[in-house]
């Protein structure tokens, strides 16, 4: 049964976007770091699109699984960044991590999990 989240806002801030554009012109330099998925979330939240619930909830997974990909080598350079810090900023960096768990926490709630 599909939920509809009535009062959620599912449009990202402009800051998740700045860092989803900053991933992808990083990218574009230096040729490394995300896939093409994360390119596609990257040009969905530079341009402010609303994100599918189902997607909030792969934001949030993947930056679970990729915090680790901040002690790597060159982690937050923009001089010669690692692939995970691409990849990081691809998905929204920082402001994406926080808006996606954010919004996550009000699905569960909406869905009774929290």
């Amino acid at each position: 049964m599909a939920r509809t989240y009535d009062g959620i806002d599912f449009k990202p801030p402009k800051t998740v976007g700045r860092e989803a554009a900053k991933g992808l012109k990083l990218r574009e330099r230096f040729g490394r770091g995300g896939t093409e998925v994360g390119v596609g979330r990257a040009r969905q939240l530079e341009k402010g699109d609303p994100v599918p619930p189902n997607v909030v909830r792969r934001m949030s997974a993947y930056f679970k699984r990729h915090n680790v990909d901040k002690r790597g080598k060159n982690w937050g350079r923009e001089d010669d960044p690692s692939a995970g810090y691409v990849a990081w900023l691809l998905w929204g960096g920082e402001p994406g991590r926080d808006w996606a768990d954010r919004i996550k926490a009000r699905m569960d709630k909406a869905d009774g999990k929290a």
